[in-house]
């Protein structure tokens, strides 16, 4: 090869260096990454953390009131001492662990289901439904999903269902404890609207003062028409409501 031609080579490769973006091709830079829309870089670091949630529902059994889902992401720098299945733990205990919740988690939503929705879905579905609008809810992006139970609602990331999970799973735990919470103030409050039932002590489950109130004064608009006990009571009263008893009494 003459001289003349590896003298051409050298100037037209020295050309090509100067002619190339700075910085194409190699390693982003933090400023190249800074200027990345915030969205994708959220993405980004919840997929390098492998973040996962917990997923829990309250409120299948009862004959009143929504189904009430919670979705939680653990922050492993925050422990929480004490989590386990809501059910297991005081009234008292579950407030005081809920804030805990609240405040230490890296990332939690609380979702429902309607009683229209139960009625007209069925009670399965429409936990179903709950749940997935508690995990889409999440300000962060799980990418694992750890559901109470034994079936996993469709969801956009990796799911498992893990019997007896709010018992041994801490953040299933977590999820139970806030739905459970959450579900119990609204039955609470529903009583102040609808007394004769007895809402602030069985929270809408079946107890034999709750069936008695139904026999006495028909269904409420909050108790779920597909459920055999109110069903019954819609036999037997019609469309009768306690608020069109009210009013004529």
């Amino acid at each position: 090869m003459s001289e003349e031609v590896k003298a051409r080579r050298v100037a037209r490769k020295v050309s090509s260096d100067e002619d190339v973006t700075p910085g194409a091709g190699r390693p982003r830079t933090r400023a190249a990454k800074a200027a990345l829309p915030q969205m994708a870089l959220d993405l980004f670091a919840d997929v390098a953390a492998d973040l996962t949630c917990g997923v829990d529902e309250v409120g299948r059994g009862p004959l009143a009131g929504p189904v009430v889902t919670a979705a939680v992401i653990l922050d492993p720098s925050r422990p929480i001492k004490g989590l386990a299945d809501s059910k297991k733990l005081t009234a008292q205990r579950r407030e005081a662990l809920y804030e805990e919740i609240v405040e230490r988690s890296l990332a939690y939503c609380i979702a429902e289901a309607s009683v229209a929705e139960i009625d007209s879905l069925n009670i399965l579905h429409a936990t179903m439904l709950a749940m997935q609008r508690a995990v889409n809810g999440l300000p962060r992006v799980p990418t694992l999903a750890l559901i109470d139970g034994n079936r996993c609602p469709a969801l956009p990331m990796r799911a498992e269902a893990i019997i007896k999970g709010d018992d041994t799973v801490p953040a299933i735990s977590a999820a139970s404890i806030l739905a459970k919470v959450t579900r119990d103030r609204q039955l609470v409050a529903l009583h102040e609207e609808f007394p004769q039932y007895g809402f602030d002590e069985h929270v809408g489950y079946g107890t034999p003062r709750h069936l008695e109130a139904l026999r006495l004064h028909g269904p409420s608009p909050h108790h779920r028409q597909s459920f055999a006990p109110v069903r019954e009571a819609f036999e037997i009263f019609g469309v009768l409501t306690v608020s069109r008893l009210a009013r004529s009494s």
